[in-house]
């Protein structure tokens, strides 16, 4: 249930949040007035998806394949790599190719950058996500490898890389972040180079159809504006408890005591009509039941993080299943959500609390993944919260005021009284490859494409 409280999710540089009420008007100078105390812009999306995306980037051994889903693909290797795996210690031989987005300037300029991928692996084949950023004093980071990923795990183990830092900014397990001694500096713009790997002398290659990022300046903030309920719907997502798996695969996390990210996946991945296979999940023991809860946490797990809340690894596991698409994100408001919501996409969302802050939670966390399916009439949040002691337990209604501070706030204070770290509006969201034009508009909404 919990991450780490070493692995650092929010930014540590303080400054002071402009949020304002805007008073209805239509006269000129209203207008001017609402402007002026609009909410400053804290997010950036981009990611690059289409054959006009994938050729406006440098290519090296890489070619563009079309259809209805364009997608990267090893042409002719531009390279070769002899990998150590870390966690095996194996020495193996890779064929390369790789390539580099153009430089994408943050409207936002950030103290975190995300990076997310959707991709197909087959065995025998890998892919790595670096990042290299442009401060805003004009000088550059490190190229920081973001994760080194396979859906499977027998080639490599998928992982994070730690003690990645340039003395301003620093990578925490899927996150860079800026250091708060680099006070104001932030990240004004980045480019992605991937990197596809297959083994020597086949015809095998990863397919990748997205591959960007998500870059924020996340005010520090203990609480945030209360938003108004504009939405009541519920959508039919399927319930699992990440707590019947307590004591199953202890080697992946320690069990199911800790699989809130992965059992959140499955629920989502399922509400959208996708799920493992009989021959998937035929190395699970057949006597635990939902197996593909087990199979989600071994498929996200981060072998240098020792965990399955690796944020991108989730997402890139959700969209290994049949056209679907995946980022990491962050959200404004209940509003967004409600937006996603109403157009019938549900979201996965990291929040931290003590037991009183969350009104029938029955615990407190340092950090957990839920799944918000829908809105009461009065505007409270349902969630199906994998915390919980059995599958019929998952569904739960929240108040809107605890829900929305606890997710969105950046600062709180532990049982102890120390200020730690909220997450600051993260999410994870999942959808069909080829939404429909409503669920388009509200993706759009939010600013994902």
């Amino acid at each position: 249930m919990t991450r780490p409280t070493s692995r650092r999710t929010v930014l540590t540089a303080a400054i002071a949040a402009a949020v304002g009420a805007t008073a209805a008007s239509t006269s000129p100078a209203a207008a001017v007035t609402a402007r002026a105390a609009a909410p400053p812009r804290l997010v950036d999306n981009r990611f690059w998806s289409c054959a006009k995306d994938w050729r406006s980037g440098t290519a090296a051994g890489t070619q563009t394949v079309a259809g209805r889903r364009p997608g990267l693909v090893i042409g002719t290797p531009s390279g070769r790599t002899d990998y150590i795996d870390p966690h095996t210690g194996t020495t193996a031989t890779w064929e390369s190719a790789t390539w580099t987005s153009p430089v994408h300037r943050s409207t936002v300029p950030a103290t975190e950058v995300i990076a997310c991928w959707n991709a197909h692996t087959p065995p025998g084949t890998w892919l790595s996500v670096e990042l290299q950023g442009t401060y805003s004093d004009g000088t550059t980071t490190p190229w920081y490898v973001m994760g080194r990923w396979a859906a499977g795990d027998a080639d490599i183990k998928r992982t994070s890389v730690d003690d990645q830092s340039d003395g301003r900014s620093s990578v925490w397990t899927d996150t860079l972040s800026m250091n708060s001694s680099a006070g104001s500096l932030r990240l004004a713009s980045y480019r992605l180079r991937l990197t596809l790997h297959r083994k020597p002398g086949t015809d095998l290659t990863p397919t990748v159809w997205r591959l960007g990022a998500m870059a924020s300046d996340i005010p520090d903030r203990f609480t945030v504006p209360a938003s108004q309920p504009r939405v009541a719907r519920e959508l039919a997502v399927p319930r699992y408890s990440q707590n019947t798996h307590i004591g199953q695969y202890p080697e992946y996390d320690n069990g199911g005591e800790a699989w809130c990210s992965p059992t959140s996946s499955q629920m989502i991945i399922e509400y959208w009509g996708r799920g493992p296979s009989a021959e998937d999940l035929a190395w699970v023991d057949p006597a635990f039941e939902d197996p593909q809860v087990c199979h989600a946490a071994r498929f996200t797990f981060d072998y240098q993080y020792s965990g399955c809340g690796n944020w991108p690894f989730n997402a890139a596991y959700a969209a290994t299943y049949k056209d679907m698409s995946a980022v990491v994100t962050r959200l404004h408001s209940l509003t967004d959500l409600e937006t996603l919501i109403r157009a019938g996409i549900p979201a996965i969302t990291s929040q931290s609390f003590l037991q009183e802050e969350l009104t029938g939670a029955g615990y407190g966390t340092a950090g957990h993944l839920m799944t918000v399916i829908g809105f009461t009439p009065d505007g409270d949040v349902i969630a199906n919260d994998p915390a919980s002691p059995d599958n019929e337990a998952v569904r739960r209604v929240y108040q809107r005021r605890e829900w929305e501070n606890i997710w969105l706030r950046t600062k709180r204070y532990n049982a102890s009284g120390k200020v730690v770290s909220g997450t600051g509006g993260v999410c994870y969201l999942y959808w069909p490859a080829h939404p429909t034009p409503a669920q388009r508009r509200a993706l759009a909404a939010v600013g994902v494409r």
